[in-house]
């Protein structure tokens, strides 16, 4: 008997669980046949749609704002360029050589640069005499027809960056221009400029004086300019000479 009862008692639950499951699922048929309930479905799902693309818009943009203010920050930091100073570096003027006397009137070129385009009768007589060796002659020599001193100047603005005293070609000037010509002066007595001073064309850098190495001469300036490394004819750079 009592397994009888079990039995049923058994069965009686599992008819009560499908009637619930019977009754929730006729629930849910009722609930879907009725006709708001696909449009509030759509809405509902619509509603979440347009939220979460509006928290993504509103993240971007925020985003997007603290980016642009950065970069307004940093160039509210930059230092702007002065249009009249762009103005001044673009239309300055670069120096043309002057010659490196006061007086280009008073001096002569007395021994010119070794050409190796010219005669062979203006080569020889470029050609300087030390010892028993004949040297080409790498620059111009200046001078006086009375064989006295005079000044001399900066053929161009620049940096003074030798200044020495060597025994065969006597006291010397260097003087390196920003554009990279370089200007030497040879033969010198009196030298007033040292080493790293700043000069500028036509300042008084010396006199002209004697050497061992163009003893000949006299009284002289020997000149030379020096471009990438290399003597190249100064004539080129001052035009004719008398």
């Amino acid at each position: 008997m009592s397994e009888q009862k079990e039995i049923q008692k058994k069965e009686e639950a599992s008819k009560s669980i499908e009637g619930t499951q019977g009754v929730q699922s006729f629930t849910w048929k009722r609930l879907l046949a009725k006709k708001w309930v696909f449009p509030a479905t759509y809405m509902a799902a619509a509603v979440i749609i347009l939220t979460l693309m509006w928290v993504y818009q509103d993240a971007g943009t925020k985003k997007l704002s603290e980016e642009t203010a950065g970069l307004d920050a940093g160039k509210a930091g930059q230092t702007t360029t002065d249009p009249g100073t762009k103005a001044v570096a673009v239309n300055a003027s670069q120096e043309t050589m002057q010659w490196p006397v006061k007086d280009r009137n008073a001096v002569d070129v007395s021994l010119n640069f070794f050409d190796t385009a010219a005669t062979n009768e203006e080569k020889q007589a470029a050609l300087v005499e030390y010892g028993d060796t004949f040297t080409p002659h790498v620059g111009i020599d200046l001078a006086k027809q009375d064989n006295t001193e005079f000044d001399v100047v900066a053929a161009l603005s620049g940096k003074v960056t030798a200044v020495d005293k060597n025994p065969v070609v006597g006291n010397l000037v260097e003087i390196t221009s920003s554009d990279g010509l370089v200007t030497v002066y040879q033969s010198l007595s009196d030298v007033t400029v040292t080493k790293d001073a700043e000069v500028k064309q036509g300042d008084v850098i010396a006199k002209a004086g004697r050497n061992e190495l163009e003893k000949d001469e006299g009284v002289h300036l020997h000149f030379e300019v020096r471009q990438n490394g290399s003597p190249v004819n100064p004539e080129q750079f001052l035009g004719d000479h008398k």
